[in-house]
């Protein structure tokens, strides 16, 4: 979408370098605000109970206290999920819980937080019960791609937008009830009005964005969204950080180290004092901060593994734009309704996470400079594959950086990278299981070799680093990011 503009929530530029863009910061104080940019909305429908749909339907419902907006869960028949939502005040009786398409018919803004696959295999039915005027919010692209895959579109008479969190339900949901403390609030969003039917889409939108307590919200479109999102789940946020830890791992252990400290210098220090200091300080921080020889190995690793990491998020890209990737996950969804997916857990590193997590509290563990090296350079990767192809730059930062260390690493830090792929959405799961071997076979076979039979790093790639964009577009946007940490 274009630059945001709003009637009722305030609007502030921001210059980061592809240009100023407009973002509409967040708080509670905003929340009293929400039934006049939800003019029309009699009742919101939140439509499946996901680590998404139990978010968004709870937040949405605490900052419309005290409106005549309801907000009701819709179910699809047998969903074993009923009782979760009973359980949270969502109720028959009261009319906030309800089958799924009665939900959606009755609604004026219709939330679809249904898992990808079965929202391709059933949008058909959704659509025919959708009244005119609604308005259908998704928080992810899948659909429309789907949809431009198939040959299909959105019904008539209906508005479209798109409000997506930067983070899964969990942290988007305890973040929220951290807020409460202070003038705070859930995971920053993108917005997009993908169609504006009666001229209420984009504070419908907003209305939205802030009531799920986003700090602040850029604007987007709904192809770059899933673009970017599908991409980032197959890269660095989930597919290239297990695919690196798994590679990390096995290099330290045939080096001669105990299977925890191989765990410390790979999975332990990416989602530890890696993550901690990008998200305190930024990227360059992570670099400046070793000493000469810790500098020197990072600069090695760094310029031995982006190359290959930028020609693997390069292939990604193209295989989620051209389609391919999403009518896997829809085929997916017929294999696994017969066998459904094992565990990744199963190789031998993750069984040294208990005992690691167990001694923290015991060890101050430094930077790896060779791990942060590779794991700084797929990062990056990712950051100048999406700036090439077009994203806006509050986008790539979001996606690529904000996200990663400030709720997918933490989580993973909790629990271990493993525990994060078994849990998160399907369409996410099957992206990582494809991708991560993928990502380790590019360390393996191409970027640790290089490492070891190089000399002096690549000048022009570590001076590309340091003077790289995202530095100057991450630090004008952290200030933005949410004012307390999150909880595990």
């Amino acid at each position: 979408m274009a630059a945001l503009t709003s009637q009722i929530f305030p609007v502030r530029s921001v210059d980061l370098p592809g240009g100023a863009e407009t973002i509409v910061p967040g708080g509670r104080h905003l929340f009293p605000l929400l039934p006049a940019a939800l003019a029309g909305v009699r009742r919101i429908g939140v439509l499946g109970w996901g680590p998404q749909g139990r978010a968004q339907a709870l937040n949405l419902r605490d900052s419309l206290t005290g409106s005549q907006i309801p907000v009701t869960v819709g179910l699809r028949p047998g969903s074993a999920s009923a009782h979760a939502a009973r359980a949270e005040g969502f109720r028959t009786d009261d009319g906030t819980l309800g089958d799924w398409l009665s939900v959606a018919a009755s609604s004026d803004l219709v939330i679809t937080l249904v898992s990808d696959a079965a929202l391709a295999a059933h949008h058909r039915e959704l659509f025919a019960a959708l009244r005119p005027g609604t308005t259908l919010g998704l928080s992810h692209g899948f659909l429309v791609g789907h949809l431009r895959q198939s040959g299909a579109d959105f019904p008539d008479g209906i508005s479209v937008v798109a409000v997506c969190p930067k983070g899964m339900g969990d942290s988007l949901r305890r973040l929220y009830v951290q807020g409460a403390q202070v003038n705070g609030a859930g995971i920053n969003s993108s917005v997009a009005v993908h169609r504006d039917h009666d001229g209420r889409a984009v504070e419908r939108a907003l209305a939205w964005s802030v009531g799920l307590g986003a700090p602040y919200t850029f604007g987007t479109t709904l192809d770059n969204e899933y673009r970017s999102d599908i991409v980032g789940e197959r890269a660095v946020l989930l597919g290239a950080v297990h695919g690196l830890v798994e590679s990390l791992y096995q290099r330290f252990r045939l080096a001669g180290d105990d299977p925890h400290t191989a765990y410390e210098r790979s999975c332990e220090n990416v989602t530890g004092p890696i993550a901690r200091t990008i998200s305190a300080d930024g990227l360059a921080a992570v670099r400046d901060r070793l000493d000469p020889a810790g500098r020197h190995i990072f600069d090695r690793a760094y310029t031995a593994t982006y190359q290959p990491a930028l020609d693997l998020i390069a292939e990604i890209y193209d295989e989620v734009d051209s389609g391919n990737e999403l009518r896997s996950v829809v085929l997916a969804a017929q294999r696994l309704a017969k066998r459904p997916m094992a565990p990744i857990s199963g190789s031998p590193m993750w069984a040294a996470g208990p005992a690691v997590r167990a001694r923290r509290a015991e060890r101050d563990l430094p930077v790896e400079p060779f791990t942060a090296g590779a794991f700084l350079a797929m990062l990056t990767a990712q950051v100048d594959l999406l700036a090439e192809r077009g994203h806006p730059w509050s986008e790539i930062v979001n996606e690529s950086v904000i996200e990663a260390v400030d709720s997918l690493l933490p989580y993973m830090h909790a629990r271990d990278v493993a525990y994060m792929v078994d849990n998160c959405s399907v369409t996410a799961r099957l992206g990582a299981r494809k991708w991560g071997p993928r990502f380790q076979a590019a360390c393996d076979q191409i970027a640790f070799p290089d490492f070891d039979g190089s000399g002096d790093p690549d000048g022009q790639l570590v001076e590309a680093f340091r003077k790289n964009p995202v530095h100057d577009a991450l630090a004008r946007l952290a200030p933005l990011r949410p004012p307390v940490d999150i909880s595990i």
